[in-house]
């Protein structure tokens, strides 16, 4: 979780909302990286779209079963949903996200029934160093 939350850092030192991501196997980082939509200005790259895709690339393959998955703030619905097509095994996040989250809010999208890969999820990690990230982001912006 530190490398994850040394990428939302660099994402809110970049005018990104600070969110970080890595993706691991075996113990190995296979990717790192933070929200990055206004600066590619694709609205995909979230931090955790951006890691899944650079793993799958540098593996050269379409599922990462044995990888696991730390991000700082609670995937969104899209990101789920990619990590459910992913078959990432498991799923470590810090901040709860009660207004955009989609794995423990809105659309839980791995408690879904057309959902075909529920990885482990194991919340709360870093959960207070990823909030005040957030936090004094947005305080920043009003």
């Amino acid at each position: 979780m530190r490398l994850a939350l040394e990428e939302a850092r660099a994402a809110a030192d970049a005018g990104e909302v600070p969110v970080g991501a890595v993706l691991v196997r075996d113990g190995q980082v296979l990717a790192r990286a933070g929200n990055a939509p206004r600066r590619l200005r694709d609205p995909t790259a979230h931090a955790e779209m951006r890691v899944i895709r650079e793993a799958a690339a540098k593996l050269g393959v379409e599922r990462l079963e044995e990888c696991d998955l730390w991000v700082t703030l609670e995937p969104c619905a899209m990101c789920a949903g990619a990590i459910a097509h992913a078959r990432v095994r498991r799923l470590y996040y810090g901040a709860a996200d009660p207004k955009g989250g989609g794995v423990e809010h809105g659309a839980r999208v791995f408690a879904q029934p057309t959902c075909h890969h529920r990885p482990e999820v194991y919340a709360g990690l870093g959960e207070r160093e990823a909030a005040e990230l957030l936090r004094g982001f947005f305080a920043g912006r009003r």
